[in-house]
């Protein structure tokens, strides 16, 4: 089967391999050369284009899966509104009618929820921050323009969006390590929950959303096992055997978000909710290969 990703990344990547692996045929649409290059040695047929050029999007395949990955990338120049929004729109337009299946990875920063609470697929999404209320416009663009109901021209057949809990994998926590090794003051609030979910199935859902099941519109893509950052970081600490790690002080966190010295601690301060993945997991067929960081964040460590 033919497969495009537009989005190529960290998990993408993956997803690209496990399907050559399959047998299918993979291309993948990428601004660079470099990038291009690489692809092919992979095996995976690159495509020159740029979501936020119409023009350079002629050349998209006829495909019978579409996964769409593509994350904020900073040296694009070009903001959040114009890579999430008008890039996706681009894409939809172009591809409309050209395509069985779209996958789509959003992320839970749509929900605004901040005390803790649990939220699943039926929750409000107010986000009270700007890249939560970007990814919320792109969503409701794809249930505009990809998620074609009964009623209306049947271009696009199935189409999902996966709402993705913070990923972690290999390769994926060296600032952190890092950081724990060196004894330096957490920003953020130890009692604030994390939602965490393994690269690896993040590709198992993928995979197993591209079968031929029954899907519903919006899946929320989170472990079994919601997390405060204390426990997280005690646990990577422990896995190093690193000191215990210390967190700043409330002072110092405001002073932070006062001068707006770090959009991670901006981030970070807004995150504290529980994710409920009950949905995900009854989904037959599919497990969770990590489905707390107990087993996930040994398996990341050693391979990175």
């Amino acid at each position: 089967m033919q497969k495009l990703i537009i989005g190529c990344g960290y998990v993408g990547l993956q997803v690209a391999q496990k399907w050559l692996e399959q047998g299918h045929t993979v291309s993948a649409l990428t601004r660079s050369e470099l990038h291009a290059d690489k692809f092919t040695t992979l095996g995976i047929k690159p495509i020159i284009g740029d979501i936020t050029q119409p023009e350079s999007l002629k050349n998209l395949p006829q495909t019978d899966t579409l996964l769409y990955a593509v994350g904020f990338d900073r040296s694009a120049n070009r903001s959040r509104h114009e890579i999430y929004v008008t890039g996706l729109n681009h894409v939809l337009s172009e591809i409309k009618g050209r395509t069985q299946k779209i996958i789509y990875l959003s992320s839970t920063s749509v929900y605004g929820q901040s005390s803790g609470e649990w939220v699943d697929e039926t929750s409000e999404c107010t986000p009270q921050r700007e890249n939560g209320q970007i990814c919320l416009e792109a969503e409701q663009l794809f249930e505009k323009q990809g998620l074609i109901s009964a009623e209306e021209d049947l271009t696009i057949s199935r189409a999902v969006i996966l709402r993705l809990a913070g990923i972690y994998g290999p390769g994926r926590l060296l600032a952190r390590m890092e950081q724990i090794k060196a004894g330096e003051p957490l920003l953020g609030r130890p009692d604030a929950y994390l939602n965490l979910i393994h690269v690896t199935d993040i590709v198992n859902t993928i995979l197993k959303f591209d079968t031929d099941i029954q899907l519903e519109s919006h899946y929320l893509v989170s472990d079994n096992c919601p997390i405060t950052r204390q426990e997280y970081y005690e646990t990577l600490a422990f896995i190093l055997n690193a000191p215990l790690p210390q967190f700043a002080t409330e002072a110092t966190r405001q002073g932070a978000m006062k001068s707006n010295r770090s959009n991670s601690t901006e981030r970070a301060a807004g995150l504290n909710k529980r994710c409920n993945n009950r949905k995900l997991r009854g989904i037959p067929g599919l497990e969770l290969v990590y489905p707390t960081i107990k087993e996930g964040l040994p398996q990341a460590i050693e391979n990175r």
